[in-house]
């Protein structure tokens, strides 16, 4: 059983709503997606991916995408990302995966997964203090993702050489490459690994990786990663 992780989906099995407008690495994108993933993921896998998983504005309009997601194999572990406009309450999410046999995706909101080698939890995030845009209504919504990091990571309890795994949407840094206090709440809960993506085309030069503060930063932008997962190892 391995851990993988790749953001931004953003697929489009119902709508038309092209993605080559972020350069040519999103040209015939979701069967780069389906063949890399096949080729790379077994059925008892996990793979976590934090957001952006359809351009679908309602649930039901979703449906194709989801199956999509369905017949990929590996255990799936989803969380909202901004552009996630089908996403609703939990209780309806899950009536959802119920009522179509679902049965290989979860959805990760305010709870968190024992995934045996790690413990997750995560919430999406916000653009982040010191941005040029940020205003006094993000820096709410800022709060409020914050608050949800911490509440669902007080609820994990970890047992011994289990990694602490957070995903994120947004990236835990401003454009200027600067911490937020997303960090400083890991740190205070002993994360080892954060996962996020959101940046496409251009705004890759604006990802950090790496070891900062004693957490590996990962960034899983599915055009990122070249449409297939990455193996995560600590």
């Amino acid at each position: 059983m391995a851990i993988y992780a790749i953001s931004d989906l953003h697929l489009a099995k119902s709508i038309d709503k092209p993605m080559d407008i972020f350069g040519h690495r999103w040209e015939n994108y979701m069967e780069k997606l389906k063949v890399s993933w096949e080729q790379t993921v077994s059925r008892d896998d996990y793979v976590i991916v934090p957001g952006d998983i359809s351009w679908a504005t309602y649930l039901e309009q979703a449906h194709d995408d989801f199956s999509f997601i369905e017949q990929l194999p590996g255990k799936k572990i989803i969380s909202k990302g901004n552009h996630d406009y089908w996403w609703t309450t939990l209780a309806k999410l899950s009536k959802f995966l119920q009522d179509n046999n679902f049965a290989s995706i979860s959805f990760m909101h305010n709870n968190s997964f024992d995934l045996g080698e790690a413990v997750l939890c995560g919430t999406r995030g916000w653009k982040c203090p010191g941005d040029n845009d940020f205003s006094a209504e993000d820096q709410k919504i800022f709060n409020r993702e914050l608050q949800r990091l911490e509440l669902s990571l007080k609820t994990i309890r970890p047992k011994d050489n289990q990694a602490v795994i957070t995903a994120l949407h947004y990236p835990p840094f401003n454009m200027k490459r600067q911490p937020s206090e997303f960090i400083a709440v890991m740190k205070k809960y002993n994360v080892d690994m954060c996962l996020y993506g959101h940046l496409h085309g251009e705004s890759h030069r604006n990802a950090v990786e790496g070891r900062i503060e004693g957490i590996d930063f990962k960034f899983v932008s599915a055009d990122h990663l070249g449409f297939k997962p990455l193996k995560l190892t600590w």
